[in-house]
């Protein structure tokens, strides 16, 4: 791993965007089966995929997170609110439409 400012060629750079993507898509794995979990601890409490207070909880956080790394917050939270669509979707997939739920935290 190089710190960017030691990166002195453009392959340098493009070798640890690459390590960089290859990591993130790792975690949105380990993310993808903390979605999966809550999948079974939701079913059993009878609860839906879209809990409106918590995606707004998580969106605040990246937004805090994105602020504190010097990234813009709104860019972020748009890449984020896509994230959390799919893992409502996801989510759905597996426990049915939300319309057959009701809401609780």
């Amino acid at each position: 791993m190089k710190a960017p400012k030691d990166c002195t060629t453009m392959a340098d750079v493009r070798a640890e965007i690459d390590r960089v993507d290859e990591d993130l898509v790792r975690l949105f794995g380990q993310r993808a089966a903390y979605i999966d979990r809550a999948v079974v601890v939701k079913s059993g409490l009878k609860l839906p995929a879209r809990i409106t207070p918590r995606v707004e909880e998580v969106v605040a956080n990246v937004r805090r997170h994105a602020e504190a790394n010097g990234l813009p917050p709104d860019l972020v939270e748009k890449l984020w609110r896509r994230l959390i669509d799919w893992s409502i979707a996801r989510e759905e997939s597996m426990l049915g439409p939300d319309s057959l739920r009701e809401e609780k935290e």
